[in-house]
């Protein structure tokens, strides 16, 4: 991929929003967004073809990609250099711009905070068509550090320059169990000042059983293990106390079984499995699937003959690390369903702050992702247990990512993501408000 094709699709974004003045929608083939949108018209941005990895260069620790490249391709990509983007995501499919603009996590950001925290420059395309180059310095730094968590209301990005960090060929990773909170979340903050840790997270799965997971690069293994197809890398944290993965296989080691979700479509029965077989045993198969069940609501007939009410609670929180075996008792109380998957986080840098994602940059936080439908029999008012969950995340100064449902009324959303900050942008990059604004997009799903 050339800059010059990238500079030809750029053009072509440009004339399409000078063409059309009314509202705007991002077209898309992928989405990683767990709530759904009431229809509307508009036109439809045709961002598709901006997936390409433009250049890596190990050297000066970067790589330039488009916005919509998927992390898959990425990492491929990188790993071909002997580097990786500093914070891969969970998923295969997430992209790099909606990481950035969605405030993606992993194992690394312990280390190197969230996605948008490792991003040097951005493309922004803006609602009158034109596109600003933003740094952390220059002119637009107000978009640089405004964008985090916009969800698409300031702009698109179409290119990101990132930060990335050499690789060795594989990860060696301990598994420690522990059977009371209050040491679980000791343990792990005293680990995230490891000089010799590179990745951290950990599972839930249970009051009395909680595993720490610490993985670091190595230059040789005695052994390697698969969780691409018939085991499951979950369970295994439950099973072994130390494991051996090539480097790509660690990054991707959530995504064959969506991390436990899989269950809900089978994909753990080991029959069905084959049935699906190892092409398919992926975060791309399960959302496609999940997206299918959604706009045909297959379960609500059966559902509403047995009398039985759902809501899906698909949630990631951040929490401060004082504050979690409060969160913990709370959702064990509350929300009940396990696993929950845990992963700290703290700044990169410590200097810069991020407007609509207002984390402490001196706080080390924890995120907690918790992610099913929870079912009763009696009828409870809509978002009742997704309440619950914002609710205490305010009382304990936590934030909670905004790719799934919220609840949120507008005096807590806007105290939560910062109303001043976002309305003097959007006065200045989108002052004839062309895109929804982020409490319609995310609350109201206009």
């Amino acid at each position: 991929m050339t800059n010059s094709a990238y500079e030809e699709k750029k053009q072509r974004l440009v004339a399409f929003l000078q063409s059309n003045p009314g509202g705007i929608r991002l077209g898309k083939s992928t989405s990683n967004l767990f709530r759904d949108r009431k229809a509307a018209p508009a036109a439809r941005l045709d961002v598709r073809d901006f997936n390409s990895v433009l250049h890596v260069d190990p050297a000066q620790g970067y790589v330039d990609a488009e916005g919509m490249t998927p992390y898959a391709k990425l990492v491929a990509e990188c790993l071909k250099h002997g580097v990786m983007p500093t914070v891969v995501p969970q998923l295969k499919s997430i992209t790099l711009g909606g990481a950035t603009v969605g405030c993606g996590i992993e194992a690394t950001s312990f280390r190197y905070g969230l996605v948008h925290e490792t991003v040097q420059e951005m493309d922004i395309l803006l609602a009158d068509g034109s596109v600003v180059l933003c740094t952390p310095t220059n002119e637009h730094r107000d978009l640089f550090h405004g964008f985090p968590n916009s969800y698409g209301t300031l702009g698109y990005a179409l290119r990101l320059k990132v930060k990335v960090i050499p690789v060795k060929p594989y990860v060696h990773v301990t598994h420690t169990r522990y059977a009371d909170p209050k040491a679980f979340f000791a343990a792990l903050q005293q680990a995230c000042d490891r000089s010799d840790a590179d990745f951290m997270d950990g599972v839930v799965f249970g009051r009395d059983e909680m595993v720490l997971s610490v993985g670091c690069f190595v230059d040789r293994a005695p052994y390697i293990s698969d969780y691409t197809y018939e085991r499951i890398y979950y369970k295994s944290l439950r099973e072994r106390t130390e494991d051996y993965l090539t480097t790509e296989d660690y990054l991707w080691r959530w995504d064959t079984d969506w991390f436990w979700c899989s269950k809900n479509l089978l994909a753990q029965n080991p029959i069905v499995r084959r049935f699906y077989g190892r092409q398919r045993l992926n975060s791309i198969t399960y959302t496609k699937i999940m997206r299918w069940n959604s706009r045909w609501k297959l379960m609500h007939p059966i559902n509403k003959f047995f009398g039985i009410h759902t809501e899906s609670v698909i949630q990631d929180v951040e929490i401060p690390i004082e504050r979690c075996e409060e969160f913990l008792a709370f959702y064990h109380d509350t929300v009940k369903f396990i696993p929950v998957w845990i992963c700290p986080t703290r700044a990169y840098d410590k200097t810069a702050h991020f407007d609509l994602y207002g984390l402490e940059p001196g706080r080390l936080y924890v995120n907690f992702g918790f992610w099913d439908v929870i079912r009763g029999r009696e009828a409870l008012p809509e978002g009742h247990y997704n309440r619950l969950v914002e609710r205490k995340v305010m009382a304990l100064g936590g934030m909670k990512s905004l790719y799934s449902d919220s609840y949120f009324t507008p005096e807590e959303f806007w105290r939560l993501y910062n109303k001043p900050a976002y309305d003097a942008l959007r006065r200045k990059y989108d002052p004839a408000s062309r895109f929804r604004d982020l409490y319609a997009k995310c609350v109201l799903k206009e």
